[in-house]
């Protein structure tokens, strides 16, 4: 049973799929050695109690077997964080129709939409055996959120509602009561999203540098060793549950990280004491290994085309799909599929209000000069070139599968209407021009505007070309400046960054239960309002306060949503709050709903032919349950 609260005024309680009681057990063969040699217990006592027992048929999935090692590919070293992604391991989270369901968690019970009584699994334990009790969510609320130098800024802002700090208590080893005086609507989302909202830690392995735990002594030789100033910084570096980085970390994910040294091939291991079986008795996940391979993100798509993956969408994009389709025939082993994409906009240009400048700081915050570079766009030749036509023309706002969609919002401002753009700069007056035709800033300087990009999406720079040509129309000069991806995150959030381009918002598919806060300021992740964000998220400690009507309206409306038991008042929220993006033009969208490339091996089972490709909420391939994922005669496959 998982009690969720759809109104905050009542708890109703609603059956999942009932858990059958524990199958004959099988013990895994990769672990058979160990389990021979004592090194590791059997199955039966790895298992929690009560593990998550997955009925795949009821799925519409085969079971399969145990074995296989899955190869894919990274630009980055630290993108080996997509193995606590892809492996989806939460608390409580998303099935395949979006739906809240307790994971980690035996069951939950949400009061009144403000108090959420946690029930964990008796008998879980962590990767290395140790058991996962209420112990590290305390050790995490006490010891990390609550300790001024590990949390400076305080504790987090997801955990004060209306000003007031949660109330956390452990009444024993299985239960955790997270509560509020009011309503909080976004925790369980919180809890599920690809970035999860960690509120626990393996207590047991980081109070070695914890200087409340540590010997002294101890202590001061492993800061020593480390090479860091003091306990919290040690503290910090081995704490990296989402970055998993430490193979010395242990984790409740599906696979452990086995690598021991920084090299370009990541090894990931099955975790011996996961909590999930399927209905036949076989731990989870199926696949053995997952060798995770660093290459230059420009030859992900040669290499797939290769037959060098058997799971790859990350670095792929909608260009590639020509290439890949050629190595399909040239019997390279795999199948290429279209999924559906769940981000509101492929490429969107996020003029930033926050820009240090103060000259260009007004001409952005002016919507009439936002509204200029959007209808300056020839969005329908962008299309042509880079998609085929297929993809869909307009501003960023909710999908045409989204109860939200609004044609209105997906053309307004967004229309390719040059005349118009030039009237609205003329009347902003900036009627001034150099010799070339470039228009002037109020101080005399030629208006180049400089859009920086992650430098990693060919498509990106494509699209830029064709905008440069027609923003020359409107007089104004378009400066493309590719930098690292960190490098441009860091000048965004510190205001260097004039504008940037990154993809719209993750979730183009909302439901009146879906929290609207990506659309107010209150993340520095939306490169439009990045000081306002960090207003929020840092309770006013660092950033700006939002100080245009519109922005505070969002706010408002964001807070509203809060605050409200009533759907069709929570969709009413939403539908205003859109009006207002695609009026102000915050985010300049270009296109959606271009497909999404996956190459899938041939022997690779239970990948969905159809499915949706989206950040958050999804985890990308998380939501489709890659640990279900197995291979035809995983042996052969792992000798080849």
């Amino acid at each position: 049973m998982f009690k969720l609260c759809l109104t905050i005024l009542a708890c109703v309680a609603l059956t999942i799929t009932a858990q059958a009681d524990t199958p004959t057990l099988s013990e895994s063969s990769f672990w058979q050695m160990e389990v021979t040699s004592r090194a590791l217990p059997p199955i039966e006592q790895r298992l929690p109690d009560d593990p998550l027992v997955v009925d795949l048929e009821a799925k519409g999935r085969s079971f399969g077997e145990q074995g296989g090692t899955l190869r894919t590919l990274v630009s980055r070293s630290k993108d080996v964080r997509q193995m606590v992604v892809y492996g989806y391991a939460r608390l409580v989270g998303y099935d395949q129709n979006y739906e809240l369901y307790p994971d980690i968690l035996r069951d939950i019970e949400v009061h009144e939409g403000r108090k959420f009584t946690l029930h964990l699994r008796r008998g879980h334990r962590w990767s290395d055996g140790h058991p996962f009790t209420s112990k590290d969510f305390e050790y995490y609320w006490k010891h990390v959120a609550l300790n001024n130098e590990l949390s400076p800024s305080g504790p987090p802002q997801n955990m004060i509602v209306d000003g007031v700090l949660a109330d956390v208590s452990f009444p024993d080893n299985h239960t955790v009561i997270i509560e509020w005086p009011t309503p909080n609507p976004q925790f369980l989302q919180l809890l599920a999203q690809a970035s999860p909202f960690f509120i626990y830690r393996p207590a047991h392995y980081l109070k070695q540098f914890h200087a409340e735990f540590a010997d002294a002594k101890d202590l001061k030789k492993k800061i020593k060793k480390a090479r860091v100033r003091a306990w919290a910084a040690l503290h910090n570096d081995r704490d990296n549950m989402y970055k998993f980085d430490n193979p010395d970390l242990p984790t409740l994910q599906p696979w452990l990280n086995a690598s021991g040294s920084k090299s370009s091939r990541h090894l990931f291991v099955r975790n011996p004491y996961y909590h999930r079986i399927d209905a036949n008795g076989v731990q989870l996940p199926y696949i053995d290994v997952v060798e995770m391979t660093i290459v230059g993100g420009g030859l992900i798509a040669a290499k797939a085309n290769a037959g060098e993956v058997d799971l790859q969408a990350r670095g792929l994009d909608f260009p590639d799909i020509s290439i890949l389709k050629k190595g399909e025939t040239d019997g390279a082993g795999y199948r290429t599929l279209l999924w559906a994409n769940g981000a509101a906009n492929q490429i969107a240009i996020y003029p930033n209000l926050n820009f240090a400048d103060p000259v260009w700081r007004e001409i952005i915050r002016d919507a009439r000069f936002r509204r200029a570079l959007s209808l300056a766009i020839d969005r329908r030749m962008i299309n042509r070139a880079l998609y085929f036509g297929l993809a869909k023309e307009g501003g960023m706002t909710a999908l045409a599968r989204s109860p939200f969609f609004d044609p209105a919002n997906l053309f307004k401002w967004s229309i390719y209407y040059p005349a118009k753009a030039n009237a609205l700069l003329n009347e902003m007056g900036l009627t001034e021009r150099t010799p070339a035709g470039i228009r002037k800033l109020p101080d005399g300087r030629p208006m180049e505007f400089v859009i920086e990009t992650a430098g990693e999406r060919q498509e990106v720079e494509n699209a830029l070309a064709i905008v440069t040509d027609t923003w020359r129309e409107i007089g104004i000069k378009l400066i493309m400046r590719p930098l690292d991806r960190d490098i441009l995150r860091n000048r965004v959030y510190s205001g260097l960054s004039m504008a940037a381009i990154w993809y719209g918002w993750d979730n183009g598919l909302p439901q009146p239960y879906t929290p609207p806060e990506y659309l107010a300021p209150t993340h520095q992740e939306f490169f439009a309002w990045p000081k306002w964000g960090q207003y929020y998220q840092t309770g006013g400690e660092l950033g700006e306060p939002p100080d245009m009507p519109a922005a505070q309206r969002l706010m408002q409306l964001s807070w509203d949503w809060d605050h409200t038991t009533d759907s069709e008042e929570r969709a009413e929220i939403w539908r205003e709050m859109l009006a207002i993006h695609a009026d102000q033009q915050f985010g300049i969208g270009i296109l959606s709903e271009a497909p999404q490339p996956v190459v899938v091996s041939n022997k690779l089972r239970n990948v969905p032919e159809e499915a949706k490709w989206a950040w958050d909420p999804g985890a990308h391939f998380g939501i489709h349950r890659v640990d279900e994922f197995y291979y035809d005669e995983p042996f052969q496959q792992l000798t080849q």
